[in-house]
């Protein structure tokens, strides 16, 4: 069997040779920047507009952060690229043939991507702060500003969680295009359709995306939301998601031949 840190070395030459992949990144970092500051440019040019009670409780940071809602679908592309790229073109027979312990090889996946998934995360939580806070002027905030640090780096846990969550989903149906159907729909269609009806609007917050995205939030009454939970408490929830679609993709790793 192979030693574990010659997995990890192959599964990061993997992903770095493969200019998709590279692309993918980029795009939810220059995605969630480029989004951000656009619509921070607009709430500053209109911020005197807005109803009283918006104004009390804007976030700034949060607005900084704004591009993350397509920027997200970026990182959840790149996870799903990471394991259903392999079975797309049949590499996965050769990557279970050099590492016939699955499990090891799944883990080495999930390490791999996700920790490029913090750096690029990292990368656009400062790069989204500091623009987004340049283009709003009067109604910026500092990274010294209560929890601003905290959200900032949230936006690199989140990142790095989405793409752990996308590669357990990918692993699972093995199939690049379908998994990023499921996602899209998971992250950005659900939580709308939930939110718009009452009975359901609480099982929303409860979904990662909702729940995760709590951690880029400074102003609890800027959400809107009347969930449950804090910031922490809401990346708590979806770490259980994370854990829970990894678990699911090596117990079908395991049993499904290639």
């Amino acid at each position: 069997m192979a030693a574990f840190p010659a997995v990890l070395r192959s599964e990061w030459t993997k992903i770095r040779t493969v200019a998709s992949t590279t692309w993918t990144l980029a795009s939810a970092l220059l995605v969630t920047v480029g989004i951000g500051a656009g619509l921070c440019a607009v709430v500053n040019a209109t911020f005197d507009n807005m109803p009283k009670a918006e104004q009390v409780t804007f976030d700034a940071t949060r607005m900084s952060f704004s591009g993350m809602i397509l920027g997200q679908l970026a990182m959840l592309v790149f996870g799903a690229m990471v394991v259903g790229g392999e079975y797309g073109t049949g590499m996965i027979r050769t990557s279970l043939a050099a590492v016939p312990g699955r499990g090891g090889l799944l883990l080495a996946k999930v390490l791999v991507a996700t920790a490029l998934g913090l750096v690029v995360g990292l990368a656009t939580g400062f790069l989204s702060f500091f623009l987004g806070q340049a283009l709003l002027g009067a109604h910026s905030t500092g990274l010294d500003g209560e929890n601003v640090l905290r959200a900032v780096l949230g936006v690199g846990l989140y990142m790095a969680l989405l793409t752990a969550f996308a590669i357990g989903a990918s692993t699972v149906l093995r199939n690049s295009a379908a998994s990023n159907a499921l996602l899209i729909g998971f992250f950005l269609i659900l939580p709308i359709v939930l939110s718009l009806v009452d009975a359901t609007r609480k099982i929303a917050a409860y979904l990662p995306g909702q729940a995760g995205s709590a951690i880029m939030q400074t102003v609890p009454a800027a959400a809107g939301s009347d969930a449950p939970y804090g910031p922490w408490g809401g990346l708590g929830i979806m770490v259980l998601w994370v854990l829970a679609a990894v678990l699911g993709g090596y117990l079908v790793l395991r049993k499904r031949d290639a």
